[in-house]
């Protein structure tokens, strides 16, 4: 058997369990842990350990096997957990991550990263043991265990070795193997995918229950187990060679409980599935409802007397049809936890090289966002948050100057407004400093509005090149990078906006769409063609007076709303497209990008629609101004306008 087509699921639920055991050595250093952080963080590494024993991944196997031992002294009382303690198994998960990574990808280990964690291991298992000799012998019952052990037949199929099993029993003590062979079938009819065997075991008694546990939590759905604690005066009893029903230990927890009948709900389930696979059932979805949207323009010219039946069918389609978009969509959500989760760490560890004193505090964490989106609103985020502590926050001595806790407060937030979610980071920071900001903007020549509103001089951070070095302090450090995080989050359909109180702290607002399948957008006739130019960056539409439109620097043309003058696009200009005769005057649909703000010209306004977003780039090939196309209706193909792209385009022939 080939079980290398498990190894894929293995590291996916290492790091799952390196997440896990890092959150609750953090939950535990924080004083947040309940009584059973610790047997969670000891389980995540117990798992860890036996996949890497059953794959063969010795280096993984090693180190997780001196992690637990400490775990395991800790979970029983024998060792208390301080800070120092704490940070030396986050290295060894460190460590972890690495090995895990060069054992799926074939790098080369770390071997200086190894070493550290290991020796730091070592040392705390040095330590003298913090519980009295008289408690730790509470642990150890006289006589010995004896052990029933019969898998099931489909054992092997799930990737388990019961001879794994019985050596990781084997390190415990001195263990006695008798071998069943009663449901040996004969040659013939033997399978070689199917256990037959089964086991009885004899371990010390010394051999903590909850070792013999862990042993077998790997094959707790898999297996028949009966385990008996036999008294010294009574060993010389035999050892059971049958299984009896009332002695079989229930090591699924979810069954392990007197009060559940038999019509009870088993408990919630998952399964584990390729993302390509649900990016294709996704764009088989979206095909659907191009289907059905072709089908209900169709059938605007059916006869509603004669087609009756039809019609209500087609009706019923549409709902059935929106009602799996939307299940079908809700796939792909995840929690935001995933992208909060990384920073308790990040947190702890920063504070600690600054020498800053800094509390995290977490909501919202269940609020769903599409797996595409969190995975590239992380590197904005860890920006913010480390500017926050790197800069927003103060020293503990500066704080408790100014009358406030020496601890400084960071907080991630996350809720669901409308279609779409707010993400906010917050501090109680010195906040940002309007006159200096002010300063270092007209030192650079930026544009500034006269009696300019806070939230205008915090924009000014997000220019371009607008922080230096020297600024990095007197500016709190927000304007380092924030062009970048501005221009990312832009890149998803979001919008930033700071708010900030000078000596009360600094809070960054992002506004994101739940995903990128779909689109809401606003759809336009140009040139013969139809386009649709995304709603969120729709400021306004109108339909501009001849004097309205001025042109400059030879061809150059701009349009004046109210008391300003915005570049004005033709987008049949753009696209190439032949000019087709209006039945009317142009109009302009002002949209913003980057932060710039332009004018299109289009030949008229279609409406509103919900689009399904297919990716040009992949089908065809990148063209600049469009973001990507959909399919309407009527079967024809819409191109989705970039407003970024043809801003930077703006503003490039303006600087030519």
């Amino acid at each position: 058997m080939d079980i290398t087509r498990f190894h894929a699921a293995f590291f996916e639920e290492s790091r799952e369990n390196l997440d896990a055991m890092e959150a609750g050595l953090l939950a535990m250093e924080s004083g947040a842990a309940d009584g059973e952080t610790i047997n969670v963080v000891f389980r995540a590494a117990h798992s860890i350990k036996g996949g890497a024993a059953t794959f063969g991944f010795t280096a993984i196997s090693e180190l997780t096997h001196q992690l637990e031992t400490l775990l395991d002294e800790a979970r029983s009382g024998r060792r208390q957990l301080d800070g120092d303690a704490i940070g030396v198994l986050l290295i060894a998960g460190d460590a972890l991550r690495g090995l895990l990574a060069a054992a799926e990808h074939g790098d080369a280990i770390d071997e200086a990263g190894l070493r550290r964690a290991h020796d730091g291991l070592a040392q705390m298992m040095g330590r003298t043991s913090a519980a009295p000799k008289a408690a730790q012998a509470k642990t150890e019952p006289a006589g010995e265990w004896r052990i029933g052990f019969k898998p099931a037949k489909s054992l092997f199929l799930s990737g388990n070795d019961p001879l794994r099993i019985l050596r990781e029993l084997g390190s415990h003590g001195e263990l006695g193997v008798t071998c069943v062979d009663t449901n040996l079938p004969s040659f013939s009819d033997l399978d070689p995918f199917e256990a037959y065997l089964a086991w009885d075991l004899m371990l010390p008694g010394s051999v903590p229950r909850g070792a013999i546990d862990e042993a077998f939590a790997w094959v707790e759905d898999e297996c028949e187990l009966a385990i008996e604690s036999v008294p010294a005066a009574s060993m010389v009893a035999p050892a059971p060679t049958t299984l009896e029903a009332d002695n079989v230990v229930a090591l699924d927890p979810r069954r392990a409980t007197d009060a559940r009948s038999p019509g009870t709900d088993s408990g919630d389930s998952s399964i584990r599935v390729a993302v390509n696979k649900v990016d294709a059932l996704i764009n088989l979805v979206g095909e659907l409802v191009i289907t059905q949207a072709m089908l209900r323009q169709r059938s605007t010219l059916l006869d509603p007397v004669s087609n009756e039946t039809l019609l209500s069918g087609l009706e019923q389609l549409d709902r059935n049809t929106r009602d799996l978009q939307e299940a079908v969509m809700g796939v792909r959500m995840l929690p935001v936890e995933f992208a909060f989760s990384r920073f308790p760490r990040m947190v702890r560890d920063l504070a600690a090289r600054l020498d800053k004193k800094v509390r995290l505090r977490t909501s919202g964490e269940a609020t769903e966002l599409d797996k595409g989106v969190i995975e590239k609103i992380v590197d904005p985020l860890v920006h913010l948050v480390r500017n926050s502590i790197d800069h927003g926050l103060e020293s503990p001595a500066d704080r408790r100057a100014a009358g406030k806790d020496e601890t400084g407060t960071i907080s991630l937030s996350a809720a669901h407004q409308g279609g779409h979610i707010i993400i906010e980071i917050s501090d109680d920071g010195r906040g940002l400093d309007r006159e200096r900001i002010l300063r270092k903007a007209a030192e650079r020549g930026l544009p500034i509005a006269d009696n300019p509103s806070d939230a205008q001089v915090w924009d000014l951070v997000f220019h371009p090149g607008f922080s230096t070095a020297e600024q990095l302090t007197d500016l709190s450090g927000r304007g380092v990078g924030m062009d970048v995080v501005k221009k990312n989050i832009a890149a998803l359909g979001g919008q930033v906006e700071i708010r900030s109180r000078q000596g009360a702290g600094t809070t960054v607002s992002i506004r994101l769409p739940l995903t990128l399948a779909i689109l809401d957008g606003m759809t336009v006739a140009v040139g013969g063609e139809v386009f649709i130019v995304p709603l969120n960056a729709v400021i306004e539409s109108l339909q501009p007076a001849a004097d309205d439109i001025r042109t400059i620097a030879g061809d150059a043309r701009v349009l004046r709303v109210r008391e300003d003058y915005l570049p004005l696009l033709d987008l049949a200009e753009q696209y190439g497209l032949p000019t087709v005769a209006r039945q009317s005057a142009p109009i302009a649909v002002v949209v913003e990008s980057d932060g710039q703000r332009l004018a299109l010209e289009v030949d008229e306004l279609l409406g509103q629609q919900q689009v399904v977003v297919k990716n040009l780039e992949a089908n065809y090939r990148r063209v600049r101004g469009v973001s990507g196309a959909t399919i309407l209706g009527d079967g024809r193909v819409a191109l989705i306008v970039d407003a970024g792209g043809l801003s930077q385009n703006a503003r490039t022939r303006a600087a030519a």
